[in-house]
């Protein structure tokens, strides 16, 4: 198996991890190993994922039980397509979500995308396959590399948690940008997916750090 398609070890690749850099040391020694968020590969999994698109997770959550709710705690193609679009907004999705998941489920039935197929396939084919379906952004296709395929070395820079949580652990006055985080994150090589759900637990329990951070950035003169 290559890099691009290893499984991550949460425990084992963060170990590793905290004899490289002090920073990740310092995380584990203050706020222990978080959960490693693994989900079952699937069309469930990406829909999921979706909802938790720009929402808060309390309001994810609350759409994710309805919608399992009324598939009988089988979100699968078939119940998507029988709830309809007036059946999803009803629910609590957007009329974009509502569309999105429609789509997907849509392409799943005829075929156009192929779950297990994912499963077998390089990083970069994952993202081009569901980045090429309206709705899945990179961001997406990342969480669902990380989470749902379990990917070791998956890094979604433009996540304000992860650009927020460098910023508290590292002492920066500004949250760093996708690229600046990147930067940081090419010393993680290849254990990023690992050093992610690091940084996402330290930023959940840091959050009022920030805006110690903020206080002190030096008044203009």
């Amino acid at each position: 198996m290559t890099k691009a398609t290893r499984p991550y070890d949460l425990v084992r690749d963060l170990k590793r991890l905290r004899t490289r850099s002090h920073h990740i040391a310092r995380a584990l020694e203050s706020h222990g190993y978080p959960a490693p968020r693994l989900m079952t590969p699937g069309f469930d999994t990406l829909v999921r994922i979706i909802l938790g698109q720009q929402v808060s997770t309390a309001s994810a959550k609350s759409m994710w039980l309805r919608l399992t709710a009324a598939c009988n705690d089988d979100v699968s193609p078939e119940c998507i397509v029988k709830q309809g679009h007036d059946g999803l907004r009803s629910l609590g999705f957007s009329n974009q979500k509502a569309r999105y998941v429609l789509g997907l489920a849509e392409a799943a039935l005829a075929g156009e995308l192929d779950f297990g197929a994912l499963q077998r396939a390089p990083d970069d084919r994952v993202r081009a396959t569901l980045t090429a379906h309206k709705g899945i952004g990179q961001w997406t296709a990342d969480i669902y590399l990380m989470f749902g395929l379990g990917r070791g070395d998956v890094w979604p820079a433009a996540d304000i948690g992860l650009q927020a949580g460098i910023q508290i652990l590292h002492g920066l006055v500004k949250r760093p940008s996708a690229e600046e985080t990147s930067l940081i994150a090419d010393a993680w090589r290849p254990y990023r997916s690992s050093a992610a759900v690091l940084l996402w637990h330290y930023y959940g329990a840091n959050r009022g750090a920030k805006k110690v951070i903020a206080a002190k950035k030096p008044r203009a003169r």
